[in-house]
């Protein structure tokens, strides 16, 4: 990570990192850049942006995994450079169905990808009864129309990928005129199923 983004400047504030699966709610890794806003910054944050209000049924904020409508006044807020981040993966799941088991895609070529995402810093909500009011840094990423291989299991959506160095830059750095047009659909053959997390 850090060689792939040293001219950008870089820190490592995430700590050793385990191998192993992520889910919603859970801390993860992500790219942002640095208070300073002379860098990058490895850090773990929340999965899970804050809901929309109008979707709020109780107290309890549960957060959004995802955001496919970026046109959207709750997201507006969260879509300059400053809050964009990357979300490194080397593999991801979707459900097959309620209940069934996850199926998992890795690049077809093993190059490095990363979920367009977007974060914000001290967020104070309440995720779990039991825990009270927390303040987090959280984070979600982008969606988009589904490509052949992930249309297969979910015809819905799929994460939006970058897998180039222009397109990480683009997004982190370019107005939001520009970096919109990363919400694109990976093109078909891009990704390969796997029979567990790569």
């Amino acid at each position: 990570m850090r060689q792939l983004f040293l001219h950008l400047g870089w820190q490592d504030r995430a700590g050793n990192l385990q191998p192993g699966e992520i889910y919603p709610d859970q801390l993860a890794p992500i790219v942002r850049h640095t208070p300073e806003g002379d860098g990058l910054e490895l850090v773990r944050a929340r999965w899970g942006m804050p809901t929309p209000p109008m979707h709020m049924r109780t107290e309890r904020d549960p957060g959004v995994t995802n955001i496919r409508n970026t046109g959207s006044p709750h997201w507006r807020r969260w879509l300059g450079p400053e809050h964009r981040c990357l979300v490194p993966i080397t593999s991801f799941a979707e459900p097959r169905g309620k209940g069934l088991c996850n199926v998992w895609f890795a690049a077809a070529d093993d190059s490095q990808m990363f979920f367009a995402g977007v974060e914000t810093r001290g967020w104070r909500s309440l995720r779990k009864v039991k825990d009270g009011v927390t303040i987090d840094d959280l984070f979600a990423f982008l969606t988009t129309a589904p490509n052949a291989e992930v249309a297969a299991i979910h015809p819905k959506a799929m994460p939006v990928i970058l897998t180039a160095p222009a397109e990480w830059e683009t997004w982190l750095t370019a107005p939001w005129a520009e970096a919109r047009q990363l919400q694109q659909t990976l093109p078909d053959g891009a990704l390969r199923l796997v029979a567990t997390p790569v």
